[in-house]
Parts: structure tokens; sequence; C-alpha cells
């Protein structure tokens, strides 16, 4: 869950980043989707983590 939770935090805040620019419509989604790939890798990191320490 953290996952897909972090990946469209990441997807909203590239998308709104890139509107924030006045960029294309193009540009929005490929910010969207780096940012969202970006954290969703964090997330998967903070889900190891939580996961190996609960072990």
């Amino acid at each position: 869950m953290i996952v897909i939770g972090t990946a469209i935090l990441g997807a909203i805040l590239g998308f709104a980043t890139a509107k924030r620019r006045n960029g294309s419509r193009l540009d929005m989604a490929q910010y969207a989707a780096g940012y969202g790939i970006a954290f969703a890798l964090l997330g998967l990191v903070a889900t190891v983590t939580i996961h190996r320490m609960a072990v």
C-alpha cells in the first residue's frame, strides 16, 4: 500500500510541477511519470525497511 500511495502522490506532484512551469500536456505526463516512478522507489525502500524491522 505504501508503494501505490507514494506513486500516486508522486504523479500528482509531478503533474502540478509541470503545470506550474506552464508545460504542455506531454510535459505534464512526463513529469507525472518521472515523479511517480521516483516516489514509488522511495515507497518500496520504505516498505522493505519497515518489513525488515518488524521481523
